[in-house]
């Protein structure tokens, strides 16, 4: 009897606790379905409401008789908005099903325009599609002409077509004036065709008319072809300069070519004949450099004065003759300025009275003829002889020759005779001397021993042409002997100047050879030995050659490597960023999106400071110089970096002084430095410290100062902080600092860093106020 009520009260207590799930199982599927039904009743909300704004947008470009169509990233269609009519005009067909198209040959229309568009001008269309830059050109169809705008957005593209009510064309009073201009003038539209030209143009290129220019495509040159069309793609003033060949002659041009306001990417290009002008400056060119370079090969001292008693020429002997600084000179002082330093060098004749003596030497500007030659004799023993002589174009010609040695060769002929002998046995060079009647003089004994010559041999030897037979077995250059025999024989004074050139004999050796003439009419001949200088000078260069070589292959690596990294951490980021947006993502997913984000944000930016030092070490970063306003550059700086500072559990002090001057610099590269400056000292600044960012300036120099309270810098690493990928312990291994000392030296300033381990680090970056480096871009200076 007990078994069985046991058994009856575990069945009721199993009904009642089936009972009561069932009830608690009942409210729970209510309580879902209610909230599964207001997430349905807003999802239909919202795409109604999107439906709406879509149709709204729709209309909107459809209001206008312009066509417009959305293209995706490979250049398909998307979407057509507008009328579909011109759609068939631009592809040359006719209005299917009596003028009412269907939507698969309205597509079909669309992808042919836009391969229409891809063929007449493929590089823009690659531009529009991969690079997002946008263009504007003119396109011709069966009912007239079409302006073709591209633009970019939201990641694809769009093309606008709209009707050109007028073509381009020049109106009636400036077209006068070009027609009737002399210089050849012509108008190209936005795709390079040409539009209209005038009657020299056609004269210049042979065409009867414009028509039959443009249905044979002529054109002017191809050169002016390269001008006018990058006016067309920058959209700005281009100049050039070309020659020309014609009628079997050549004529200079200046192309000028200018984009026409408001016509559609439309270029008016001018060609002025410069070959006059041009032949005339070279042909006076050529004179000049000749007659200078005639003076300079003279052994005479060469001054000529203007009409004004100004230095207008001198010849490097003149500069030698008197040690005169040679800037100085260029400065073309007056004669009586002249006249004055050699005084107080004492490189005058000592006169009684100078002032008498120096006008007596200013009166012969008025001379009508040649005054006889005088005879200077200086202090420091040298006697010069002057000659004076009216020059054709105005003011006088002086000539000063040096005559001491040839004065008081008579005296010292048997000691010079002793001197020379003793110095030639003590050089190493092959050295001989020629009489003015071509026979052997002297020679040193490594002349023997250069030539392989016995002492009888030469002691035969009778004169020039006998030694050079000797010679020739080793060096048997004809033209070299018989250049040396005029310097020796001729008694012209013109042939006997100082004369050197270089050969190789027979056994391999360099040789290089050179004479100079003496006094006494002889001609002395020198031959080097250069073998073993070419060989180092040849190594040298090969191993520069290799140095030159691995640096460009370094930059090239560093380049490519950093090119190739670039667009996939575009595309991490990116969708690092989408996956942030997305509302359903669980946030711990979004912390991990968000982390990848930073991180690929980071590499991205090492790999921007990468490329700009690679740039800095070829030489190719230009500095955009311009009036930087520093307070307003620090004070943005500040606002983007203080959020991460603070994230820290730190603060950032920006201290400026009441007046700052106006920085002249780069401003983007000066936000860089002080940026990545902001950026370590963040790294380093830890819970309860400070960043701070401070400003001296002075009138000539701005310090700008970052300092932090982070752990300091070890002093055996302050000497190598700013240098690129050393392991640091503030940071890691990268170039940012590198990359900040490079930009600062660029601008012609400097960075300094000081540190205690434990108290912190200050970075000090000093930027002169107007900065002048050659690494800017030249700028118009104007007073």
């Amino acid at each position: 009897m007990a078994e069985a009520d046991i058994a009856a009260d575990i069945a009721y207590v199993a009904t009642a606790g089936a009972a009561g799930l069932a009830l608690a199982v009942s409210a729970w599927a209510a309580r879902l379905h209610r909230s599964i039904k207001r997430r349905e009743q807003a999802v239909e909300e919202q795409a109604t409401h999107a439906l709406i704004q879509s149709a709204a947008c729709a209309g909107a470009l459809n209001a206008f008789d312009d066509l417009r169509l959305a293209l995706s990233p490979e250049g398909s269609v998307r979407a057509i908005y507008g009328p579909r009519e011109p759609l068939f005009h631009l592809v040359e067909q006719p209005l299917p099903n009596g003028g009412q198209p269907s939507e698969e040959a309205v597509r079909t229309a669309a992808d042919q325009l836009t391969a229409r568009l891809k063929r007449l001008h493929p590089n823009r269309m690659i531009a529009l599609l991969h690079e997002g830059e946008g263009f504007e050109t003119v396109i011709e169809s069966g009912e007239g002409s079409w302006a073709v705008e591209g633009r970019a957005l939201g990641g694809g593209a769009w093309v606008r077509l709209s009707k050109v009510t007028h073509a381009i064309g020049m109106e009636a009073g400036p077209g006068v004036l070009a027609e009737q201009s002399p210089s050849p003038t012509w108008v190209v539209d936005g795709s390079g065709k040409l539009v209209w030209a005038n009657g020299a143009w056609l004269h210049e290129t042979r065409c009867d008319s414009l028509q039959g220019a443009r249905d044979n495509g002529i054109s002017f040159d191809r050169g002016a072809d390269a001008i006018v069309a990058e006016a067309v793609r920058l959209n700005s003033r281009q100049e050039g300069f070309r020659w020309i060949s014609s009628d079997g002659r050549r004529r200079a041009w200046k192309i000028t070519a200018e984009p026409l306001i408001g016509g559609r990417g439309a270029v008016i290009a001018f060609a002025i004949d410069m070959t006059e002008a041009e032949e005339t400056r070279d042909t006076l060119r050529r004179h000049v450099e000749a007659h200078d370079e005639t003076l300079n090969h003279l052994a005479d001292a060469v001054a000529i004065f203007g009409p004004a008693k100004r230095l207008a020429f001198h010849n490097t002997a003149f500069q030698q003759l008197f040690n005169i600084d040679a800037a100085w000179l260029d400065e073309r002082p007056t004669h009586g300025e002249l006249l004055d330093r050699l005084r107080q060098r004492r490189l005058l004749p000592e006169v009684v009275d100078y002032a008498q003596w120096k006008a007596h030497e200013l009166e012969f500007y008025g001379a009508a003829q040649a005054s006889p030659d005088d005879t200077w004799r200086l202090p420091d023993g040298r006697t010069l002889r002057v000659v004076r002589q009216p020059h054709p174009l105005g003011g006088i010609l002086l000539i000063f020759s040096d005559i001491t040695d040839e004065l008081n060769l008579r005296s010292r002929y048997n000691a010079q005779i002793q001197v020379q002998m003793a110095t030639l046995d003590k050089l190493s060079d092959a050295v001989a001397v020629f009489g003015s009647d071509s026979r052997l003089r002297l020679r040193n004994d490594a002349f023997e021993a250069f030539w392989n010559l016995s002492k009888e041999k030469l002691d035969n030897a009778q004169d020039f042409d006998d030694v050079a037979q000797l010679c020739r077995a080793l060096l048997p250059d004809n033209a070299l002997w018989m250049g040396l025999k005029a310097r020796v024989a001729d008694p012209d004074p013109e042939s006997r100047i100082p004369v050197s050139g270089e050969g190789r004999t027979q056994d391999g050796r360099f040789v290089v050879w050179k004479t100079r003439p003496l006094p006494d009419g002889a001609t002395l001949v020198a031959f080097g030995d250069e073998t073993a200088r070419r060989g180092l000078e040849q190594a040298l260069a090969e191993k520069e050659a290799a140095l030159a070589e691995s640096q460009a292959l370094k930059r090239e690596f560093v380049g490519s490597v950093s090119y190739e990294l670039r667009t996939p951490l575009t595309t991490i980021v990116g969708y690092s960023e989408l996956l942030e947006a997305m509302g359903d993502m669980p946030e711990r997913s979004r912390q991990h999106a968000g982390a990848i984000r930073v991180a690929a944000s980071h590499l991205a930016r090492s790999i921007d400071d990468v490329l700009d030092m690679a740039q800095i070490d070829a030489g190719e970063m230009e500095l955009v110089l311009g009036d930087v306003r520093l307070g307003d550059l620090l004070s943005q700086l500040c606002q983007t970096i203080r959020p991460k500072i603070e994230g820290r559990g730190a603060r950032l002090e920006l201290t400026l002084p009441d007046e700052l001057p106006i920085l002249r610099a780069d401003e983007h590269r000066v936000g860089q430095a002080v940026d990545h400056l902001l950026e370590n000292a963040c790294r380093a600044v830890s819970d309860g410290g400070v960043v701070e960012l401070a400003v001296v300036a002075s009138p000539q120099e701005v310090q700008i100062r970052v300092s932090d309270t982070g752990r300091g810098i070890p002093f055996h690493l302050q000497a190598h902080v700013f240098d690129r990928f050393v392991r640091r312990e503030r940071g890691g291994p990268g170039v940012a600092l590198a990359l900040v000392k490079a930009l600062v030296e660029l601008h012609g300033g400097t960075a300094e860093v000081e540190s205690a381990p434990g108290k912190g680090a200050t970075f000090i970056l000093r930027l002169p106020t107007k900065a002048q480096s050659s690494a800017a871009i030249p700028e118009l200076i104007l007073d």
